[in-house]
């Protein structure tokens, strides 16, 4: 499978819309658009372990990263695109994340690493908690959660840092991004808002979408600045 999706990830991003298909014997399950020009297109796969979900993220160019997470939305693998970097969650991490514990305590700390196949290597500790209040957004109920979390290297520098508000849904058992505060390592908060606009499910219209339809013009306007899909879903889908 991780070969499959590496073989995908070095493809031609596409660059007009279309309808995606996921790998031979993945399955899409559900199609998000996003604030910040963002649409993700989430999936199982038949040769993973019970729990493990897919998502590709796609921007006004194509696709542009992959993430997979474990049945407790642990950090397990991504691909960034173009260039392709893999990124994955070290073993033995000393605070695993759990959404188990989230659900059952209202909070979950976590202290994990990862490691890209360059040898770059991050450390990450945080917390999600669950705020208690319930939001519907496009008919699907979602729980607001509050996060923070701080990303170092091994020398201590701080690579990226954020806070803010996420949503959950218990049903899925996985994140989406909402509005907070990210920080790049050189002191300055920048405001990021991926919340969830649209859901469509097998049938909707707009299911494998390819192209977002939320805050592109406003994204094309501004100047360029270095980002990375990290800003969006920032603790447990792009770390």
């Amino acid at each position: 499978m991780k070969r499959l999706v590496l073989l995908l990830a070095l493809l031609p991003a596409p660059a007009l819309a279309g309808t995606w298909t996921a790998p031979e014997g993945c399955e899409i399950n559900m199609t998000v658009q996003s604030k910040g020009c963002r649409v993700s297109n989430h999936y199982t796969c038949k040769a993973d372990p019970p729990g493990d979900q897919w998502r590709a993220d796609f921007d006004q160019e194509g696709v542009y990263f992959y993430s997979r997470i474990n049945r407790e939305a642990e950090w397990v693998e991504s691909f960034d695109v173009n260039p392709t970097v893999r990124q994955t969650l070290d073993p033995g991490a000393e605070d695993p994340a759990s959404f188990s514990e989230l659900l059952s305590a209202g909070i979950d700390t976590y202290v994990f690493s990862l490691t890209r196949e360059d040898g770059t290597h991050s450390n990450v500790s945080g917390y999600d908690r669950l705020t208690g209040r319930t939001v519907t957004i496009d008919g699907v109920a979602l729980e607001e959660t509050e996060f923070e979390y701080t990303e170092t290297d091994d020398s201590g520098y701080v690579v990226r840092r954020a806070h803010g508000h996420e949503y959950i849904s218990r049903e899925r058992r996985n994140f989406f991004a909402g509005p907070g505060e990210t920080d790049l390592g050189d002191g300055q908060w920048l405001p990021i808002d991926g919340s969830p606009v649209d859901f469509a499910f097998p049938g909707d219209k707009g299911f494998g979408a390819t192209q977002p339809i939320y805050d592109c013009d406003a994204i094309m306007s501004m100047a360029p600045v270095q980002t990375s899909p990290d800003l969006m879903e920032a603790n447990h889908d792009q770390l």
